[in-house]
C-alpha cells in the first residue's frame, strides 16, 4: 500500500560574485568590526550628546502628559478611598 514518491530535483545555486551589500566585513554569521581598538573622537561624543539632547527635548511634552495622567489617576483613587 505504499505509494512511490518521486524525488525532487535538488536545486544547486551558483555564486556569481554579485551582492546587494558589501559583505567584506562578514565572517561566518557574525559581523566583524573593522576598527576594534579605535577610540571615539571628541566630536563623535559631542554628536552623540547632541542627538541625546534632541531626543529628550522631543519627548519632554509627551512625558509630562503621561505623568499628569498618572498623577490624576493617583489623586482620584486617593480621594475615593
Amino acid at each position: 500500500m505504499k505509494k512511490d514518491k518521486k524525488k525532487k530535483a535538488k536545486v544547486t545555486y551558483v555564486d556569481d560574485g554579485r551582492t546587494i551589500a558589501d559583505m567584506s566585513g562578514v565572517k561566518g554569521s557574525r559581523i566583524v568590526p573593522k576598527d576594534k581598538g579605535r577610540s571615539r573622537t571628541r566630536s563623535e561624543y559631542r554628536e552623540m550628546f547632541e542627538t541625546y539632547i534632541a531626543a529628550v527635548k522631543m519627548m519632554f511634552l509627551p512625558m509630562l502628559a503621561v505623568l499628569g495622567i498618572i498623577a490624576a489617576a493617583f489623586l482620584l483613587v486617593y480621594f475615593i478611598l
